[in-house]
């Protein structure tokens, strides 16, 4: 009984002590999104900046499938031991909602919520589409025919604007905006909808065009284009993107992580790069983040019901 009551106390300690060394290897933070993208670029810099407060660098591991739910359940089923991180977005919500993942956010402990971005509706320069009225007056004059580029499916972008609007389009699935602006540039699709972060670039350099804002509000960076609720349509729509690690990571890891992520997200060179890039910073903590998904998954169920 008192070599049993040793062994106990010495493990605790040797637990203990390996816990407070945390981080002691590489990370890895899955993406469940192709490189290129504005899940990838949000993950990459913000990783980079909280692997020095870490200590160990943070490797990038793109899994894509199923509309984000292959990396997602990877990330979820990984060991729980604080070196696996995901980098979750949105369809971690939707995606179970529409029974097309069997797994939830409550497959995981929340660290931070960092990034809510806005939809944009994006076309090339080429397209004959030069408003937002010319490509609805098109789609409802062709119904299921006009080419929709979907970062995933469902996309629910998509599914406001045509449920809103009564539309359908003809859905051609990618593995994220990685993909889907490739196909709009080459002129394989009609539109996208996208971050407006996702498209900066093309934007600046004249090849696609912005048509309308799924935003409540102009946006910064974008203020000469107009949100779709200035145009008529009440419609608002977009994503966004946390850190969460597998369920029962210990108290201590969780703490480390959530304070290296927020003084990450919090840094000048981080709040920069968003700017620069258009991408929207929107901090919270690990609790604050489950609250933010709870009002979301109503939000969701809302889409749902008025979809079907």
């Amino acid at each position: 009984m008192k070599n049993k009551i040793i062994f106990i106390v010495i493990f605790s300690l040797l637990f203990t002590i390996s816990f407070s060394k945390y981080p002691t290897k590489n990370i890895t933070l899955v993406v469940p999104f192709s490189a290129g993208g504005g899940t990838d670029a949000v993950a990459r810099k913000i990783s980079n900046i909280a692997e020095k407060e870490l200590g160990k660098p943070i490797i990038i591991l793109n899994k894509t499938g199923g509309a984000g739910a292959m990396g997602m359940t990877y990330g979820a089923k990984s060991r729980n031991d604080g070196y696996t991180l995901t980098m979750i977005t949105r369809e971690i919500v939707s995606l179970p909602l529409m029974k097309l993942a069997k797994i939830s956010a409550d497959d995981y402990e929340l660290i931070s919520l960092i990034n809510l971005d806005p939809a944009v509706v994006v076309v090339n320069t080429n397209s004959k589409y030069k408003t937002f009225d010319d490509l609805l007056k098109d789609v409802k004059e062709n119904p299921g025919k006009i080419k929709f580029a979907s970062t995933a499916k469902p996309n629910f972008y998509a599914l406001a604007l045509e449920g809103e609007l009564g539309i359908k389009f003809n859905h051609i699935p990618y593995n994220g905006a990685g993909e889907t602006i490739p196909a709009i540039l080459g002129e394989h699709a009609d539109f996208t909808l996208v971050g407006p972060g996702e498209v900066a670039g093309q934007v600046q350099g004249g090849t696609l065009k912005i048509l309308g804002v799924m935003s409540e509000e102009r946006i910064e960076g974008l203020k000469d284009i107009p949100t779709l609720k200035e145009l008529g349509y009440n419609i608002s729509s977009g994503t966004w993107r946390g850190i969460a690690v597998p369920k029962g990571t210990s108290v201590e890891i969780k703490n480390k992580l959530e304070l290296a992520f927020k003084n990450a997200a919090e840094s000048e060179e981080f709040k920069q790069f968003m700017k620069n890039s258009n991408y929207g910073i929107k901090y919270l903590s690990g609790e604050e983040f489950k609250l933010f998904i709870n009002d979301d998954t109503q939000n969701i169920e809302k889409v749902i019901k008025m979809i079907n």
